[in-house]
């Protein structure tokens, strides 16, 4: 019918329901299984432009991170991607070695680097989160608010307490 909205083309059948048994090992393992398939199909929707643009996920995550707190500090940065320094070293000489970051001392300790997106890095990140806010919009479309809440539940439950403040921040 002219007008009307088609399928989803990324769902090719209606959402299963959980189990009321939802904590037996086949539902474990179904959640298991989703969260590492639907994670890995979003992170690629941006790996050919994070190729092209000569990059990898750990440059995107930094990126993103970056974007979410301005001025955030390089030991910062290591915490929320929990990566090795010499990892987080490489990335960051590449992202401002092709001018997409800067770094610039602390106000208060000159030692402190703090990290900016320059006005081509925020416009790299930019396209990057287009592509996955399309991919996140038509999921939780598909799903309903109902649902969407329930996903951040789940997934909250799988940061240990201790680290729960650090990402919140992201939010403020």
């Amino acid at each position: 019918m002219a007008g009307q909205p088609g399928p989803d083309p990324h769902r090719t059948e209606p959402p299963r329901t959980a189990s009321p048994l939802f904590l037996r090992e086949p539902e474990i393992r179904r959640g298991v299984e989703l969260l590492y398939f639907g994670y890995s199909h979003l992170t690629r929707s941006v790996d050919a432009s994070l190729a092209e643009a000569g990059l990898g996920r750990a440059h995107h995550r930094s990126l993103y991170f970056i974007a979410r707190q301005p001025g955030l500090t390089v030991s910062q940065l290591l915490a929320l991607l929990a990566i090795t320094k010499q990892s987080l070293g490489r990335v960051l000489s590449d992202l401002t070695e092709r001018g997409l970051v800067e770094m610039r001392p602390g106000e208060r300790d000159r030692r402190q680097r703090l990290l900016r997106l320059t006005p081509e890095g925020a416009a790299l990140e930019t396209q990057l989160f287009e592509m996955l806010r399309e991919r996140m919009s038509s999921a939780y479309s598909t799903a309903g608010q109902g649902a969407v809440g329930g996903f951040w539940a789940v997934l909250d439950g799988l940061i240990p307490p201790d680290e729960r403040p650090r990402i919140e921040a992201l939010g403020q």
